[in-house]
């Protein structure tokens, strides 16, 4: 049987570039690289707002291509990535200039269409897709790009190109493209296009589904040696993720498990240009060391509407981060702030400027050992749309140093933070006829007509029976952590937190346990929207999903994790009842 191996060797901008290596040693046939998180793309976009050739991971070509160029050259290995950011035309221009340095003939193709600013009066009637938020004004955005799908990439790759740039498109396309153009897949066979959309979700971040961001972390051993994931892809869409052999890492279905509710929101229903994905049957079945079986991924028609990420200047933000020790650390803390931003408002207001949009104070840390003694770090952050607003809080808050209550100390030698702008993400829909898309080999233009294939509305489809608690036993108190993995990040300004049992048999307490209600209690203090969860049997897992979470995502937030990476660190520790026998008998088996 035809195997089809890609390697995940980049998930985000500004990774360690040693996984190209690795994955070109352990013989892979494709090397895909996803740098663009959306808050990527907002520091895109503020780069090329200072220099028009800037904008695209630069570190991509120095780094990634440059010293591997040679051997990808020689194992005829094709490479996609979505470096190009919002300048993907200047991405491929550096990579081409480097290839010809080397004296290699490599042949690079360019997909674009997805940057839409020159539009962006088109769109001036839109509303966010989540928050109902009005477009913003025309003079503040910063940039305006369409999720492209993978049928250009297919294009590209059909014409003969070994290297493809994209600007923004799904992080899974790339990883689908591979496997359209290899198995010459029909665009109408959903189920296979959720298969290698799977496929790619489980690359797109690399080594977080060989044991990084894993919740049994210390099986992963070394992790300075961790090996990058390679899916070897079958014809009917089944594959195998493993990692290069002689890499340390862990590869079983809670790893692979934890990457693929990553992020991911709605389970059934999580919706890409070219497929309606249903992940809730999917089955992971370990077939040796490091190598876990992946199969019953579900697709449906898309709904031929494209995602548009926006990102436009919502005026300036800071903060800093101190250190307080002692009897009452935090008290101390939050009084030294207020007295700094007292100070900074009182002064505001006497030249009738505006108030702080928005003020964040957050307490990290507590009491190590006995008494009353506390050692924590205090986060103080401002947001204003004056740059000069926003430094006289700094200005006002370090400059009281000498007024604080004791116990006060922080890293010195990098001077006193400095105002940012702050670039927000504005989400709308548009339809796929909307966005012309081009492609491009070596400056001449490819034929590519977009996809013609069919759509569906996004309905509503029958959800799985969610599991119940029926027998009345006895029951004790453990950690979730115990019965459980659990893996979180962002969804904007959601919060998405995947939880899967360590036993099937424990699903139906944690089910009953992490309600609606005890989860939004749990991070009262940040979650301002509604709690949705979702059933996955083939995994015995669920996904959480909290809305208006996260102080507005990204950039845009003041939150000390703005993106909800520590949030299931934090569900883990919650208590859960299950019965003792349970426990008991699993603990017997194991």
């Amino acid at each position: 049987m035809t195997v089809l191996r890609i390697g995940g060797a980049a998930g985000f901008w500004g990774e360690a570039p040693h996984a190209t290596a690795q994955l070109l040693a352990a013989g892979v046939d494709v090397l895909v690289y996803d740098y663009l998180a959306e808050i990527t793309m907002s520091i895109m976009a503020r780069a090329r707002m200072k220099d028009p050739s800037a904008g695209y991971a630069t570190d991509f070509v120095t780094d990634a291509m440059g010293p591997n160029l040679h051997q990808i050259a020689t194992s005829g290995v094709r490479v996609l990535s979505n470096a190009g950011g919002v300048n993907p035309a200047a991405c491929a221009e550096a990579l081409r200039a480097r290839i010809a340095q080397e004296g290699l003939a490599l042949k690079v193709a360019v997909v674009e269409g997805d940057d839409l600013l020159a539009r962006a009066g088109d769109f001036s009637d839109r509303r966010e897709m989540f928050s109902g938020a009005p477009m913003p004004a025309g003079d503040k955005i910063a940039s305006i790009n369409a999720y492209l799908g993978a049928g250009p990439i297919v294009a590209a790759l059909d014409a003969g190109a070994d290297i493809v740039i994209t600007g923004r498109c799904v992080d899974s396309a790339l990883a689908l493209a591979a496997c359209i153009q290899r198995f010459g897949w029909d665009m109408a066979d959903f189920d296979r296009l959720a298969a290698g959309s799977l496929a790619g979700h489980l690359l797109e971040c690399g080594p977080q589904s060989t044991g990084g961001n894993f919740t049994d972390w210390q099986q992963a051993g070394d992790i300075a040696r961790i090996g990058y994931p390679v899916a070897e892809i079958g014809e009917d869409g089944g594959f195998v993720l493993t990692k290069p052999e002689g890499t340390t890492g862990v590869v079983n279905p809670a790893s692979v498990g934890e990457q693929m509710l990553y992020e991911i929101g709605d389970p059934q229903a999580y919706l890409l240009p070219d497929v309606a994905c249903d992940f809730s049957h999917v089955t992971l079945e370990q077939q040796g060391p490091d190598r876990v079986m992946v199969r019953g991924a579900r697709g449906r028609p898309p709904t031929g509407s494209l995602k548009v990420s926006a990102t436009w200047a919502d005026g300036y933000r800071a903060g800093t981060t101190l250190q307080f020790n002692g009897r009452n650390a935090a008290e101390k803390a939050r009084a030294f702030a207020q007295a700094g931003l007292d100070r900074a408002r009182a002064k505001l207001e006497a030249m009738g400027a505006p108030d702080y949009r928005e003020v964040s104070f957050e307490t990290f840390g507590g009491r190590p050992g006995e008494g009353a003694y506390e050692e924590i770090a205090f986060k103080a952050a401002v947001k204003h749309d004056d740059p000069r607003a926003v430094g006289l809080f700094l200005k006002e808050l370090i400059g009281g140093a000498l007024a604080t209550p004791p116990g006060l100390h922080f890293f010195t030698g990098g001077g006193r933070a400095k105002p940012s702008p702050v670039v927000a993400l504005f989400s709308f829909l548009v339809a796929r006829g909307e966005v012309p898309v081009r492609v491009s080999l070596e400056g001449e233009e490819v034929a590519y007509r977009g996809s013609d294939g069919p759509i569906a509305t996004a309905g509503e489809c029958e959800r799985p029976a969610p599991p119940t608690v029926e027998a009345q036993e006895p029951e004790v108190t453990c950690d979730l952590e115990d019965i459980a993995w659990a893996r979180s990040g962002d969804k904007g300004d959601s919060a998405n937190i995947g939880v899967i049992a360590r036993d099937a048999r424990f699903l139906p307490y944690i089910w009953r346990a992490l309600d609606p209600q005890t989860v939004k209690a749990r991070f009262e203090d940040r979650c301002r929207g509604e709690v949705h969860r979702y059933f996955l049997p083939g995994t015995s897992s669920m996904n959480i999903l909290m809305e208006r979470t996260l102080g507005g995502g990204g950039v845009a937030s003041l939150r000390n994790d703005a993106q909800g990476k520590g949030y299931a660190q934090e569900l883990l520790a919650l208590p859960v009842r299950v019965p003792q026998a349970l426990i008991e008998d699993i603990g017997k088996e194991g």
